[in-house]
């Protein structure tokens, strides 16, 4: 994968969990902030499936007419 060099700074308090975490996983550091960028840019995308899965269940007392009781006549689309 081709990759771009790029420098950040981190607080000493993030540096030293990540240190933590890389020595947990055996990750290397560059690998560990791949992997947090990714996860940020894929959940600031917004995406159908992402939403779906952070709202699967929410309201699980919700209910819902059947299409049975649904009155089609009255439907201001018409």
């Amino acid at each position: 994968m081709p990759s771009t060099r790029t420098q950040i700074y981190l607080t000493d308090d993030q540096r030293r969990r990540l240190d933590a975490r890389g020595r947990r996983t055996g990750a290397p550091m560059a690998r560990l902030i791949r992997e947090a960028v990714d996860a940020y840019l894929t959940y600031d995308q917004g995406d159908a499936e992402t939403a779906l899965e952070e709202t699967f269940g929410v309201l699980p007392d919700l209910q819902l007419p059947s299409r049975d009781e649904w009155d089609r006549d009255s439907d201001p689309r018409r």
